[in-house]
């Protein structure tokens, strides 16, 4: 399960940035949660006492991040994007020591200095200096994206998987398009114009990027802790690197790589724990049990 998220994100990650050629960001946005709404909604039951709560959370896991993310991506190269996007896995974890009293340690501390200080090698070069506010903005919703999925992990094992990314979907999708009516333009003709190949990505980020992978991430959020599933999302860079690379041509800078892989360090620093060795005695040197 841990492994079929990066995945299937990355990929449409990488699509996302080819159907922009096509669709305003916001409005790509829109197409791809109605298409999971209109798909899953008619197979789960309306889980009413928590309606409340699930509209929050579709506001902050869903339609602020996915504005903001994918408008700076329109903006930015994918390399680029899905590297500093990775600023979400470090912050989801200071979120969750906030949140859920998740231990701080001096490891963890490091490993968070050592990824931002990626982001900063990357942000810093003299090509994306005039981008630099568009590499905030996916920050920014990195961090609102970070937010929502710890308000997953409180409300998960009250509500299945599936159930809960099918009405998200169904809220967002209204939130998604008058935010769009609101900062784009040219929608109509985006609709009228685009190819079978542009609705083929959507189709892939409604039924694959958001129905079956969201179901599958709110599903393990429900069964482990956020620090032991956010060390899965380091895969989302190496596939859509790998993606923009052989797909959309990409050339992303040494800089850009190195920042990278120290981004990803910081972020394993962080995450990943060394596990402990089980001392097993020798036969006939088991202590004493006494009553």
């Amino acid at each position: 399960m841990a492994l079929f998220v990066p995945l299937v994100w990355a990929l449409g990650f990488t699509g996302a940035k080819a159907a922009m050629g096509q669709f305003p960001p916001i409005l790509l946005m829109a197409f791809r949660f109605m298409i999971a709404a209109l798909v899953m909604v008619w197979f789960v039951r309306p889980p009413w006492p928590l309606m409340r709560r699930i509209f929050v959370i579709t506001v902050i896991s869903a339609t602020v991040p996915y504005s903001t993310i994918f408008t700076g991506l329109s903006h930015l190269d994918v390399s680029t994007a899905m590297l500093v996007v990775q600023a979400q896995v470090p912050l989801m974890f200071l979120i969750a020591v906030v949140a859920l009293g998740e231990k701080m340690t001096w490891k963890k501390f490091v490993g968070i200095v050592i990824a931002f200080g990626g982001i900063v090698m990357i942000a810093g070069q003299p090509q994306l200096r005039s981008g630099l506010g568009w590499i905030f903005v996916v920050i920014a919703g990195g961090a609102v994206w970070a937010t929502g999925q710890v308000m997953i992990r409180l409300i998960g094992p009250l509500i299945d998987g599936q159930t809960l990314i099918a009405w998200v979907s169904v809220f967002t999708v209204p939130q998604l398009l008058v935010s769009s009516a609101i900062f784009e333009s040219g929608q109509w003709d985006a609709i009228v114009s685009a190819d079978w190949r542009s609705w083929a990505l959507i189709l892939y980020m409604g039924l694959v990027m958001t129905a079956a992978g969201y179901t599958v991430w709110y599903s393990l959020l429900a069964r482990v802790e956020v620090t032991l599933a956010a060390p899965f999302l380091l895969l989302q860079p190496v596939v859509a690197v790998t993606a923009a690379i052989l797909f959309l041509n990409e050339e992303p800078s040494w800089i850009t790589l190195i920042g990278g892989v120290v981004v990803i360090a910081g972020i394993a620093i962080i995450t990943v724990d060394r596990p402990r060795r089980k001392c097993i005695p020798l036969a006939g040197t088991e202590p004493a049990v006494h009553p």
